[in-house]
């Protein structure tokens, strides 16, 4: 009898704890990672096909398992591990979503250039799976680790064209770019480790800094500035656009997704009580984003080049909502314009790649008299286009307005007033090209569009751009009474970080 009592007093195995298998989304991508490596092999790479079903099927059973275990309330995984609530949970979606529609996107485009398909499917998916980790992590050598899977995976995804200059430039570069920001932030997390007496918690951290009173000290503004500027640095901004087209549209979303969720809880945890020191930090780079971006896109004659740059723009108006540090309003006109630019970002650039595969350029005076020869490949980027220069009474203009507003309202008076300036200048480079396809005419530059998908292992795979831009269009361009019930969704379950 005592030893039928100490065995159900026994905890179960570690995987079967209710926490623990709220891990099973991650899961399910790494379970699809192993098997591709195996079919890969099996097949030496000939049934790409099958390969893009792996891919594809282990990121929708995520998505579903992701829903099945859906938790409003915080769960702890394991003693001081990460822990699982509704914001984890949002922003574990949007990942999941991101590399879901960059695969589908990218199947035409990896078939008929011949690319490495087995690289491609494992980078996009790592990366998405390391994003996932920072958006629940509790301690700074988990966020740490977490965003450098995604960097990591990030950098070799930008080169896998390893015969193309550009892109290997491009990895040259961002690993340069990104091994400096690491350094910076793993120097500004060493120095909250040793100011709050040698703890990783974030909570620890905050009551250490406390107890130390060391919470104004120069230390601390020292370790805001390494932290801000090492994360400011982590989403890939330039010079991604070297990459090929369908990598440029993962990261022009992933990381979107990805430093806002890491930055949320790391700045509302840790940096709650010395709020001036970061604010004023963030606020100086949501402006500096807004106006560098867009004024640099304007510049641009290539129409991936302008998209990658345009994003730049985005995250500033993203940490708008992070800088009203309300999880009912500010944080919900994040999670609603973080969901909107998503699919307004991969509904363009389907349209960009479809284009790209047709014509052989991304040069933007090649878009002239567009109308006139394929309506259909029109219409994607001319709405998604609109919607993300917010252009009413499309998704993106409702969704610009509501994250405006409550920055306003939580008294970001320095930030505020820029964003709908600097929104202007992205109207004008946008309609500058809606223009060229509707009303000009073609002339002895413009090249003649034709189906360069002429293979039958590529025919057969054809519609995959047509189905993300079926997906992307509805979702990027629905109206403000669509837009609502989002909204409404996200404030009633959106209560913790």
């Amino acid at each position: 009898m005592n030893l039928l009592c100490t065995m159900n007093s026994i905890d179960p195995p570690f995987f079967f704890h209710h926490g623990n298998s709220l891990i099973l989304p991650e899961c399910s991508i790494i379970l699809g990672l192993i098997t591709i490596v195996i079919v890969d092999l099996i097949s030496k790479g000939k049934d790409t096909l099958l390969l893009h079903r792996i891919s594809l099927t282990s990121l929708v059973t995520s998505i579903v398992l992701l829903f099945c275990q859906w938790e409003t309330k915080s769960v702890s995984i394991a003693y001081g591990s990460p822990q699982i609530n509704t914001f984890n949970n949002i922003f574990r979606l949007l990942l999941l979503i991101c590399p879901l529609l960059s695969v589908l996107s990218s199947i035409d485009y990896v078939r008929c250039t011949k690319t490495a398909l087995t690289e491609f499917s494992l980078f996009i998916s790592t990366a998405g799976l390391g994003g996932m980790f920072p958006c629940r992590a509790d301690d700074s050598i988990t966020i740490f680790v977490a965003l450098e899977c995604l960097s990591l995976s990030s950098y070799l995804l930008s080169g896998y064209t390893k015969r193309d200059i550009r892109s290997n430039e491009a990895t040259m570069k961002f690993l340069l770019m990104g091994g400096a920001s690491s350094s910076i932030l793993a120097y500004g997390f060493s120095l909250l480790y040793g100011l709050s007496g040698g703890n990783i918690q974030l909570d620890d951290i905050v009551a250490g800094l406390v107890s130390t009173q060391m919470y104004h000290s120069i230390g601390i503004s020292i370790s805001i500035t390494c932290i801000v500027v090492g994360m400011g640095f982590k989403p890939p901004l330039v010079p991604f656009h070297q990459s090929p087209t369908p990598v440029v549209a993962f990261f022009s979303v992933a990381s979107k997704v990805a430093a806002p969720a890491s930055s949320t809880r790391l700045f509302g945890i840790t940096f709650s009580y010395p709020s001036g020191e970061w604010h004023i930090a963030l606020g100086i780079l949501a402006t500096s984003s807004m106006i560098s971006g867009n004024l640099i896109a304007v510049t641009q004659t290539s129409m991936k080049r302008m998209l990658a740059y345009s994003p730049i723009s985005q995250i500033g108006y993203i940490i708008i909502g992070i800088l009203a540090a309300d999880p009912e309003n500010g944080y919900a006109s994040m999670i609603t314009y973080t969901f909107i630019h998503i699919f307004m970002n991969l509904g363009t650039f389907s349209g960009i790649t479809l284009f790209g595969l047709r014509t052989g350029t991304d040069n933007i005076r090649y878009y002239a008299g567009l109308y006139m020869k394929d309506p259909v490949l029109t219409f994607s980027p001319v709405l998604c286009l609109l919607s993300l220069g917010g252009i009413p009474p499309l998704a993106g203009f409702f969704g610009k307005l509501y994250l405006f507003w409550h920055g306003w309202k939580a008294g970001l008076y320095p930030s505020v007033p820029i964003a709908p300036i600097t929104s202007v200048i992205s109207i004008y480079y946008y309609l500058k090209i809606i223009k060229l396809m509707f009303t000009e005419k073609n002339d002895k530059s413009t090249i003649h569009i034709e189906d360069r998908l002429v293979s039958s292992s590529t025919s057969n795979s054809k519609s995959s751009i047509e189905i993300a831009m079926i997906v992307c269009v509805p979702a990027s361009t629905s109206s403000g009474t669509s837009i609502d019930p989002i909204i409404g969704i996200t404030k009633n379950t959106l209560f913790q970080i």
